[in-house]
């Protein structure tokens, strides 16, 4: 098959991208994705708010219209019917996904073809060097990362180890998600424990942390575990799965590219919200507004920038984060507890209105983020 457009990295970016196209019928570019697994997994979840924006609802395993914050000293516990909090695992996404492309007569998934060497410019289309041998494409969309997650290449880091278990008897309370449950890190870290009940006997228990580096999956076990111990008292269970991620908070601008032909996407490329680390809506967002453009002949489009009301309130509350990592538990909380679950859930979907905004703001102590308006930002590098 001869390709218009190569898509690198098969992952949540890359598919989303693909089955928007194979939908695109004949529209669609002569496209091929290369992925270096050689088969798909149930490797993650992803999380977001229910609001009437959210796409691929029907593949959300949970939701949970309760949402419990905590620190050492206090609790709030947030009613989020009108919007609420949504679990989709990676598994359905991926066989769907990998259905619908297999259907498409224009768009093919290659499993277990790794890119080797960097793309480069050759009579006018570009040339990738591949696993399986040479590809050549007019268009590209690289949904990999451009380079490892490092100290200094975001305001702050988000890394997880979480483990999916199950027990022979009752233990969870399946109307609650425990979203942010605040304990003791190291000097520097925001950590805190992530509980979302699937049943009374199933969970997903991770330790997550916000930090000036990345961290691996053993920097949290032993924290994974004593987490799980605490709250099963002993009960015996089993793992079911493990899943592990990084996620960049607050990244540099990125350059413009010389070559439009040539298109960085995904998690490290504006695939994520700033200051959350939500990413499968804007994701999917994206590859909507991707596709069309593809479809239409104008070729790819990158993520398109936040709005500079919104990059502003993000950075400045990274900046506070970073500066201030003991006052995570007083802020997230005063959020939760005096914005209405309606405005905050627009909030963290960006979809915020001018008064969400001004609710959010109202709602944070003004002391910390006046200092560090007059404050130059930590160095944040480019890979």
């Amino acid at each position: 098959m001869e390709i218009d457009l190569l898509i690198l990295g098969g992952g949540a970016a890359g598919l989303s991208l693909a089955r928007r196209l194979a939908e695109q019928g004949p529209a669609a570019p002569r496209t091929l994705v290369l992925e270096s697994r050689g088969a798909y997994v149930d490797d993650r979840t992803w999380c977001f708010w229910m609001h009437p924006s959210a796409q691929l609802t029907h593949l959300v395993r949970r939701r949970w219209s309760k949402v419990s914050l905590a620190s050492s000293s206090a609790r709030v516990l947030v009613d989020c019917a009108e919007f609420p909090y949504a679990l989709l695992p990676s598994g359905g996404f991926y066989q769907e996904s990998s259905e619908l492309i297999a259907q498409s007569e224009r768009v093919r998934l290659a499993l277990g073809v790794s890119v080797q060497g960097v793309p480069r410019r050759v009579d006018g289309l570009w040339e990738v060097e591949t696993s399986a041998g040479v590809q050549r494409a007019r268009w590209v969309v690289d949904t990999r990362p451009p380079a490892a997650p490092v100290a200094g290449a975001a305001a702050l880091w988000q890394s997880f180890l979480g483990v999916e278990v199950e027990c022979t008897g009752p233990v969870f309370d399946p109307t609650v998600a425990e979203i942010m449950h605040f304990t003791q890190g190291e000097a520097g870290q925001i950590l805190f424990h992530y509980l979302l009940p699937l049943s009374p006997t199933r969970a997903l228990l991770e330790v997550t942390a916000f930090a000036p580096a990345p961290a691996g999956p053993e920097a949290f076990r032993g924290e994974l575990t004593r987490f799980i111990e605490q709250r099963l008292e002993g009960r015996p269970y089993r793992v079911r799965r493990e899943e592990h991620g990084i996620l960049p908070m607050g990244l540099p601008k990125p350059k413009p590219s010389a070559d439009t032909t040539y298109v960085r996407a995904g998690l490290m490329a504006g695939g994520a919200r700033a200051s959350s680390g939500y990413a499968f809506q804007r994701i999917q967002r994206w590859a909507e507004m991707c596709a069309r453009s593809l479809a239409e002949g104008r070729g790819p489009q990158a993520h398109a920038e936040d709005g500079r009301v919104l990059r502003w309130m993000d950075a400045l509350f990274l900046q506070v984060l970073r500066r201030q990592p003991e006052l995570a538990p007083t802020l997230f909380l005063a959020m939760f507890r005096e914005v209405a679950p309606a405005r905050l859930a627009r909030f963290m979907s960006d979809q915020g209105t001018l008064l969400d905004d001004l609710a959010i703001i109202a709602a944070l102590p003004p002391g910390p983020f006046l200092r560090e308006l007059f404050r130059p930002a930590p160095g944040v590098v480019r890979p």
